[in-house]
């Protein structure tokens, strides 16, 4: 039933291709060309324009042979971490396949992709019988799932579905991810030389003040919060007078995200303040939370796959994002799928053989309980 050789040809191909975030231009035509070789109707989006990356989403649609059934979709997304171009993968012997350590292997999310376009050719050789099934592939997904962000409400049309893209093994789900907001700080000083400072006031002072007094690090067990970069100061012989930070907060929670950007915003703020200045705090929602329950239709069917292929199924949160956050945002169940891949955004990054035979496996029997 499985081509096994077929399929790890197919994710040997796709890693070859260059396809950096925000330069999918190579491979999203090669993707294109294979979807309609296997008689899927393939519409293109307009997130090139919106997002002035290198290319559109697909939104790739195979008509049912059986009426009566769930409309299903399957998300993965066509751009890798920077680090991968020219990747080089090698099968080694302990069954992984790994890049020669030079770059990322692209398994993130190029095993998605590998593991549909089997899935499609099994259906087509065997006739397997089916309700309608999209496959929504993404650029951008890396930036901030920017692609996901440009996809149309109109050009989807699903009940439920399935994001193949999670660092956890095959059979097993990702049921919830948190809410994401950034919190970019510019703390205004007076600049001064630094043989007289008292007649300036440091940024950088009333930044570290600042941070002194946040909450940081894991908050509860539904929210962090992180600075991730602090930039400002010149030479030694001046007091600085800006100072720029960037940070975010991330909780399964909206009230306790809103809490927690509120804190750290007051907190730049009332800093400032203190020492006669001002900071500039802008937030921005990254990505929506979301949360799908064990009643769901798009669980059991999980759940069902993963029993009747013997699959240790766990259904656990996240603690990061993935289109499934937008596509849950605009109205569609969605959970994510693992996909058995390791150490992924590394040179270290590796999947086995075996995940992708399973993931396979787990696709096609998603497919056939809504059969």
């Amino acid at each position: 039933m499985l081509n096994k050789e077929r399929l790890i040809d197919t994710f040997l191909e796709l890693v070859q291709i260059d396809s950096e975030t925000g330069h999918e231009q190579n491979i999203q035509p090669i993707l294109k060309e294979k979807f309609e070789s296997l008689g899927l109707s393939v519409v293109e989006d307009n997130a090139k324009a919106t997002t002035g990356f290198g290319a559109n989403n697909l939104i790739c649609t195979l008509p049912a042979n059986q009426e009566g059934k769930d409309k299903i979709y399957f998300t993965s997304h066509m751009d890798t971490v920077e680090s991968g171009r020219n990747v080089k993968p090698i099968i080694k012997e302990d069954g992984f396949i790994y890049s020669d350590g030079t770059t990322v292997l692209g398994a993130d999310d190029k095993a998605g992709l590998a593991v549909i376009f089997e899935v499609l050719h099994i259906i087509h050789e065997q006739q397997l019988p089916h309700g309608q099934i999209q496959f929504v592939i993404t650029v951008g997904e890396e930036s901030g799932l920017v692609g996901a962000k440009a996809l149309r409400k109109a050009d989807l049309d699903a009940d439920y579905g399935y994001a193949i893209d999670s660092a956890v093994p095959v059979g097993s789900i990702t049921i919830g991810a948190p809410y994401q907001m950034k919190v970019n700080a510019t703390i205004h000083g007076k600049k001064a030389h630094a043989s007289t400072p008292n007649e300036g006031i440091s940024a950088i002072n009333i930044a570290a003040q600042a941070i002194s007094q946040m909450k940081l690090g894991q908050i509860d067990y539904e929210t962090t919060a992180n600075i991730g970069k602090f930039q400002g100061g010149g030479p030694t012989n001046v007091v600085t007078d800006l100072v720029n930070i960037w940070a975010e907060a991330r909780s399964h929670s909206k009230e306790k995200l809103d809490a927690q950007v509120e804190h750290m915003k007051s907190t730049f703020e009332n800093a400032a303040k203190q020492h006669g200045c001002h900071a500039k705090v802008e937030t921005e929602l990254s990505y929506p939370g979301f949360r799908v329950e064990s009643n769901d239709r798009v669980y059991q069917v999980a759940e069902q796959a993963a029993t009747a292929l013997g699959f240790d199924m766990q259904a656990d949160v996240g603690g990061g994002g993935s289109d499934g956050n937008i596509i849950n945002q605009l109205g569609i169940p969605t959970v994510i799928l693992g996909v058995g891949y390791e150490k992924i955004h590394t040179t270290d990054e590796r999947i086995s053989k075996q995940s992708l035979y399973d993931l396979t496996h787990y696709v096609l029997k998603i497919i056939e309980l809504n059969a």
